[in-house]
């Protein structure tokens, strides 16, 4: 019986861990080491060429960091206009993180004057199925003003994580179970 318990407690862990690793959302910066910042002209990317070359899912955020500047998420026409007096969100503490809560399109802009048309603008595409994420990074190109992201820090999501806690919790039974059957 306790070779049972084992075996199943094995399963157990090794399921509760797959679906932690799976489940794990990242957080990109946005525009690198210089931040969400207006375009200088010479940039060899910009914000939304950044974006198609990333595949972001529910769960994901992005990590904005600025100065003398805000963020603004508004609809896809204001978008289109660059127009910032009417936006769904704004945010003008320097440091701003925007979690991808749902699928589809995510629309943002500078919210200063000119940023916007200059190139200060993002949308970002949301993934409705999560497919799994490599665990391991490929070497990023030469550094430019809005090259690669940065992955900040991963987090399960607080579904996993109570999933995973229960199977422990069931990992600890199964074992008291099977010291009491032995």
């Amino acid at each position: 019986m306790a070779v049972l318990c084992n075996i199943i407690s094995l399963f157990i862990f090794s399921a509760a861990l797959l679906l932690h690793w799976s489940a794990s959302a990242f957080e990109f910066q946005v525009g690198g080491v210089k931040g969400w910042t207006k375009p200088t002209g010479d940039a060899a990317e910009n914000y939304n060429h950044w974006a198609t070359q990333n595949r972001f899912q529910i769960g994901d955020s992005l990590y904005f960091k600025y100065q003398n500047d805000s963020l603004l998420e508004v609809t896809k026409e204001d978008y289109k206009r660059c127009y910032t007096a009417n936006p769904l969100l704004k945010f003008a503490s320097g440091i701003t993180t925007v979690t991808l809560d749902r699928s589809g399109l995510f629309f943002f802009i500078s919210g200063e004057p000119r940023h916007c048309e200059a190139g200060q603008r993002l949308i970002v595409r949301v993934l409705s199925n999560p497919a799994p994420k490599a665990t391991t990074a490929s070497p990023a190109p030469a550094p430019a003003p809005y090259s690669a992201p940065v992955v900040i820090s991963s987090a399960a999501s607080a579904t996993t994580s109570a999933l995973i806690m229960a199977l422990g919790i069931a990992l600890i039974i199964l074992h008291y179970i099977s010291f009491f059957l032995s």
